[in-house]
């Protein structure tokens, strides 16, 4: 079974409130859909593939690491991405900087660069990021 990553799923949700249902009555199975509604489902994600060849090989790692994921880690990257999405811009940037260098740690330094994050005033934090820039994404 594929899965997609929640930045691929959103349209394929627009997509879904698009389709005529009976109130009250879900939805059917993928096998019920008619053709148009598939291609309505499908299409966003299509026209997101073909309109960006830098970035395919990004969004299909992204959809099979989400696929291996458990339903409850599948649930707990929606809400950071919620988060995230709502962080002011130098928020964003602090999380990008913390989760990179977090990345190569093991949990217990993981924990104790998070205390000492806690422990730090605004410049102590400005200054850390200053030391320790988010790396650069690629494809965007």
């Amino acid at each position: 079974m594929n899965t997609l990553t929640p930045r691929l799923l959103l349209p394929l949700l627009m997509a879904i409130t698009s389709l005529p249902a009976v109130a009250g009555q879900p939805l059917p199975e993928w096998e019920q859909l008619t053709p148009a509604q598939r291609e309505t489902l499908i299409a966003p994600v299509r026209d997101r593939w073909n309109a960006s060849p830098e970035r395919r090989q990004r969004a299909y790692d992204h959809a099979r690491s989400w696929q291996q994921m458990t339903p409850e880690q599948r649930e707990q990257a929606r809400r950071g991405m919620h988060r995230f999405e709502h962080m002011a811009p130098q928020q964003r940037r602090e999380a990008q900087a913390l989760f990179a260098k977090m990345r190569g740690m093991d949990k217990d330094q993981r924990r104790q660069l998070h205390d000492q994050w806690q422990k730090m005033t605004p410049e102590q934090r400005r200054q850390w990021i200053e030391a320790n820039p988010p790396p650069a994404r690629p494809g965007r």
